[in-house]
């Protein structure tokens, strides 16, 4: 059995990608009615939810979910975890993909979105008191970085290819490359950090319209540990699709090991998010009973549930078990982010949200779109290791 990275090979085109394309086909058509129109006739969005799906979930939750390839480097480079390597270029795709996508559905959220290269090049003029602005500039370099980090895989794939002018381009920037890497990953470490703590620092300017119970300085230290949380899930559920729909060799002992890490994650977002209410006095506000306290109470069992379940080192060697786990934590970080910027957040009397159908059915044409990327990537490009299954795989 090859340990290598390989690419996987067959049809692109199958009966699945046929499903995923006609998904974003629709999608583009909704977006030409947001674009041709603006936001007011295809979304729900108002002035007192300026925000809604596209940055709750595209960005906020979408890039959260995408820091795999954040939480692998800090195991693998900062922790010396060396075994982890092979599930490097997985987590690196689903991160770059993820990125991607958080940046076109900020694109999409905009309403002067013709603007937005201006936000790079313009730094005469930039607000450097806006958390928005370190977001997004963050945002777009890791998204860059990304990229730069995955493209090892393509270039070595170049290496064999029949046009003599792509295979020396290969050839002669991959070494140079390699030597690079190590300044690229640290940077690549030092992005994530900065904007998705931001992303917490930017629901404190939401002030008493944020719920107490989710209000509190901590936000930028609860997004950072929550996105590890996410990030490290993440990378146990690509290998484990991805090693039942391609017929590959299941990565079960080294996601076991990866797993004992997350309990200490989900345990430590726990206490701190507890503690925190409890010095502010509000820890009584959890168990009022009303909806908001309910919601917190079902948050906080979807991030120690599972601790406990992967407190067990035979249970983390079972990989439907530990498959089981990263879906409650992936939820669990989804909900959190989700319930902070929009369920748990109150403009006032008056106003309500709720996504309209285009604005759902663009985000999953977007999904459609990640997937779609993923299959023509693992195909073509080295990047998941094993043996290539048979020709009928998706």
């Amino acid at each position: 059995m090859s340990q290598q990275a390989i690419p996987l090979g067959g049809p692109i085109v199958t009966r699945p990608f046929r499903v995923l394309v006609g998904l974003f086909g629709l999608s583009i058509i909704l977006l030409a009615w947001r674009f041709w129109t603006g936001l007011g006739s295809p979304t729900a969005l108002s002035d007192g939810y300026p925000w809604g799906l596209w940055i709750a979930f595209d960005v906020v939750t979408g890039t959260a979910l995408a820091c795999g390839g954040y939480a692998m480097a800090i195991l693998v480079y900062i922790f010396n975890r060396g075994r982890y390597h092979p599930l490097i270029r997985p987590a690196i795709v689903t991160s770059a993909l993820g990125y991607s996508l958080g940046g076109i559905g900020v694109i999409i959220d905009l309403g002067r979105y013709w603007y937005v290269y201006k936000v790079p090049i313009n730094f005469w003029i930039w607000n450097l008191n806006s958390i928005l602005l370190e977001v997004a500039l963050c945002i777009m370099a890791y998204t860059v970085v990304l990229w730069i980090e995955l493209s090892p895989a393509f270039l070595e794939r170049w290496k064999e290819s029949p046009r003599p002018r792509l295979r020396r381009f290969a050839e002669s920037t991959l070494p140079w490359l390699e030597r690079s890497l190590i300044w690229i990953i640290a940077l690549g470490l030092l992005l994530p950090t900065m904007h998705q703590s931001s992303l917490g620092s930017l629901m404190l300017l939401a002030g008493h319209k944020l719920h107490p119970l989710w209000n509190t300085a901590l936000l930028p230290l609860l997004f950072l540990i929550s996105c590890i949380a996410m990030g490290y899930a993440v990378v146990v559920i690509e290998s484990s699709l991805s090693s039942m729909v391609f017929k590959r060799p299941a990565e079960t002992r080294m996601l076991a090991s990866l797993s004992g890490a997350i309990v200490w994650v989900l345990l430590g977002f726990a206490i701190v998010r507890l503690a925190d209410l409890a010095v502010q006095g509000r820890l009584g506000l959890a168990f009022a009973l009303d909806s908001y306290s309910i919601l917190f109470l079902l948050e906080m069992a979807l991030f120690i549930v599972p601790a406990f379940m992967l407190l067990s080192q035979q249970r983390r060697s079972d990989g439907g078990y530990l498959f089981r786990a990263a879906m409650l934590i992936a939820l669990s970080g989804a909900l959190y982010r989700f319930s902070t910027y929009l369920i748990a957040y109150d403009p006032g009397p008056g106003w309500s949200y709720f996504p309209a159908v285009p604005e759902i059915l663009i985000t999953l044409g977007l999904l459609a779109l990640e997937l779609m990327a993923y299959l023509v990537i693992v195909k073509k490009f080295p990047i998941l290791r094993g043996m290539a299954p048979s020709p009928s795989r998706p």
